[in-house]
């Protein structure tokens, strides 16, 4: 151990001393401070699944001891702070924070916690068990110790069905018959609460719409048996209501597509497919309404059917609430059979919608300036639940400093519609019975953006995308694009800009070839949805494949590449994957982590990847110490070049790794400490780089790293993100690993990066 080691560690024990004496000395002195309690469990014979029970008794143990960490009790310590005159603001704001009330050896109630751990064991077929307790005390300090002496438990001999009244009888006994429980298991009333509500839950799909787990008793008999055994009943409790045990079908569906509260005067009714459309005909036409409604008239209840509209109604957008309601029909009450009628109730969303969004940009070239994208949106366009969205798109750039480029401007134009059908357009009919949990949505769009860059070209591009997306169930979601389209012409070019391609053969190839069609599909599995699990999985993985289908068509040009309406054409594949763990524990922390992977390969008709599907590295959703677009590729230092900073910072290869501890500091106010590393790469070396930006096995040394905090302000669910960060390792320098505050970059941000 060095010197400095040494220090160290004496100096952290020395620290978790004083902590502990400066506790110690505010205990009152007829007090000891509890330190928590033990469990022991004592049997004659061998008990199934021992751990879990000692997780029960343990759970049951009161009260909870002050909460620990290195040793320290820093809740405690700054609640005995906040009791001096003059605590302090830093006493103050950590005592809101983490602050405890002492928990003394007089609060804790050991009788009472010998009742609750008898009716523990009691619970779970111990019957007669005996507790017992014992204190174990230090200076100034106490815990103490449980022991539990276990009898043998009572076990299953049988479990029957009691007498019951029919229909349900027949039901209760074919859902008896998948039951759980079996002979020799323990007695566990756990157990039998989870059979009550299995039965129920069959009871409910088999149109029981009235019944309730409540309803259902066991009784348990010992007296044909002489060592523990016993038989368990199954049986209804008195006064159950008669409409609890009979079934209901479903006889009339009311759909109110545009549905206003406070109007309930019926004028219209269209009949289709057996529903009955109020007042809907001229708002969402049925024919299109349709296929979301899983329910049917003469069908029985079930309330599987019941989520499975309401979710596929609420995926269509046109709708801010999806109600569905029941009315029994008491009239039509027999002994065997129960009427619904279910009323469907939908309100719609603002027909017409606006959203703004402002930016500014800040990159490594010294470029600077503002960005203004507006958004128009109209639902329902076409009577069928379609949404239209269009969105104009403003950027301006300068650039900044006393460079020979100073002053350059770069101007952003843009417009794109893109137009969302809630089902499926295809040549042939796909039976929407197939999608249980949603029905698949067509996307079209088409696009066009104007780049104009002063002293060096503009470039006029125009996309068109056909395609589909389907959620397959609450994780899963597919998108598959069949057609893209992407043509870019750049024109007005400089001779300062052809000589920069001339120059560079790399980024002249990849301005080469204007025409990319191909074919997109992306897997998404977003476990984030379960906002309560203390594990969250993400992953996103996306595939694009361009020119493999026009390359039938292609003819070969002068240059030795094939041309496509006399448009020369890219041919490439991508590939890449996004995974990301959040672990959620304490109140709003959470440790957030991301790894990202991706390669493009160019074939055929391609010697590189397009300027536009190439990857980058750096900014705010990436390696935060380095500014957008200027990290890699390997070691590149731009600065040799200044010439070439105009440009991004491109490659065909790209590994990243973040890792977040995110927590709440005051209300809407969050806070962050991050640490990202990544770059990219090239796997040809472009030679203006000199091979400094060739993948090699030696890539973990040429990450870029840094790190650094953020703060978000988060209002229910919106969060606006303010992250500082600094480079502790450029692999554009010969540095090594030295952190440079003097390099802090702001990143501003919607949204939390991953």
């Amino acid at each position: 151990m060095t010197e400095n080691h040494k220090i160290t560690v004496i100096f952290l024990t020395v620290f978790l001393l004083l902590q502990s004496c400066a506790v110690k000395k505010f205990i009152p002195e007829d007090e000891r401070l509890y330190t928590g309690a033990s469990v022991e469990i004592k049997s004659d014979s061998v008990i199934d699944n021992k751990e879990n029970l000692e997780t029960v008794l343990e759970e049951a143990l009161r009260p909870e001891p002050n909460s620990k960490f290195l040793g320290m009790r820093p809740g405690l310590h700054f609640y005995y702070k906040m009791q001096q005159q003059n605590p302090g603001f830093i006493n103050r704001f950590f005592y809101k924070r983490i602050g405890e009330e002492p928990v003394y050896q007089s609060d804790v109630k050991p009788f009472e916690v010998e009742e609750i751990l008898r009716n523990r064991m009691e619970n779970r077929g111990f019957f007669y068990s005996q507790i017992s307790s014992e204190f174990e005390e230090k200076e100034m300090e106490a815990s103490i110790n449980y022991t539990v002496k276990a009898p043998t438990p009572y076990t299953i001999a049988s479990y029957q069905l009691d007498s019951l009244p029919r229909p349900i009888y027949s039901e209760i006994k074919q859902s008896v018959g998948k039951t759980k429980l079996s002979k020799g298991m323990r007695f566990d009333l756990s157990n039998m609460k989870l059979e009550r509500e299995r039965i129920d839950n069959d009871l409910k799909h088999n149109g029981y719409y009235n019944f309730n787990a409540n309803f259902l008793i066991f009784e348990a008999d010992t007296n044909q048996y002489d060592r523990k055994k016993f038989d368990l009943y199954l049986r209804l409790k008195k006064e159950v209501p008669n409409k609890a045990i009979v079934p209901y079908k479903i006889s009339k569906i009311n759909v109110y597509a545009n549905y206003n509260s406070q109007d309930t005067t019926t004028t219209e009714v269209t009949r289709f497919n057996e529903k009955n459309f109020i007042n809907s005909a001229d708002f969402f036409n049925p024919k299109y309404l349709d296929p979301f409604i899983t329910l049917e008239e003469g069908q029985f209840y079930s309330p599987e059917d019941s989520r499975n509209t309401s979710r596929r109604l609420a995926t269509i957008g046109a709708y801010k609430f999806v109600n569905i309601q029941y009315k029994e029909k008491d009239s039509s009450l027999t002994d065997s059979l129960g009427i619904l009628e279910a009323n469907i109730f939908l309100s719609p969303l603002n027909k017409r919608a606006i959203r703004a969004e402002l930016q500014a940009v800040t990159k490594s070239n010294s470029f600077a300036g503002p960005g203004l994208a507006v958004t128009y949106s109209n639902r329902n366009l076409f009577n069928g639940g379609e949404t239209l969205n269009t969105t104009a798109s403003f950027g301006y750039e300068v650039q900044l400093g006393s460079g020979s480029n100073s002053g350059n401007t770069s101007i952003n134009l843009g417009l794109k519609s893109e137009l969302i059908f809630p089902r499926v357009i295809f040549p042939i009919k796909i039976d929407t019975d197939f999608f249980e949990y949603a029905i698949p949505k067509t996307k079209t769009s088409v696009g066009v953006d104007y780049l104009s860059r002063t002293k060096l070209y503009t470039l006029l591009s125009g996309t068109a995308q056909f395609g589909y997306i389907w959620q397959a169930n609450k994780y899963v979601t597919h998108e598959i694009i069949p057609i893209s389209i992407n043509y870019t012409k750049p024109s007005n070019t400089s001779p300062e800009f052809e000589e920069i391609l001339d120059e560079n053969p790399f980024l002249k190839r990849s301005f080469d070839q204007q025409f990319i069609s191909g074919l997109n599909y992306s897997f998404t599995y977003n476990g984030m949805v379960d906002t309560a699990k203390k594990n969250q999985f993400f992953l996103n993985a996306t595939v694009d494949v361009a020119g493999n289908s026009i390359s039938l068509f292609g003819k070969e040009n002068e240059m030795g590449k094939k041309e496509f309406l006399g448009l020369e054409y890219a041919q490439f594949a991508k590939f890449d994957a996004d995974f990301r763990y959040h672990f959620n524990f304490g109140k709003e922390q959470v440790i957030a982590t991301r790894l990202f992977g991706g390669y493009g390969y160019a074939y055929g008709n391609s010697d590189i990847i397009p300027y536009v599907k190439q990857y980058y590295s750096g900014g705010p959703y990436s390696v935060r110490a380095f500014r957008i677009r200027s990290l890699g590729p390997g070691t590149y230092n731009d600065a040799e070049n200044p010439e070439n900073n105009y440009f991004d910072q491109t490659g065909n290869i790209r590994l990243e790794a973040n890792i977040e501890y995110r927590f709440p500091i005051i209300s809407y106010l969050k806070g962050a400490v991050f640490a990202d590393a990544g770059n990219i790469w090239n796997s040809k070396a472009n030679p203006v780089y000199h091979g400094a930006d060739k993948f090699t096995s030696n890539f973990i040394n040429e990450l870029g790293m840094g790190a650094g905090v953020g703060l978000r302000v988060d209002v229910q669910g919106f969060v606006i993100r303010f992250d500082f960060a600094a480079p502790f390792h450029d692999p554009s320098t010969e540095e090594g690993f030295n952190f440079d505050v003097n390099e802090t970059v702001f990143n501003f941000g919607i949204g939390y990066p991953f």
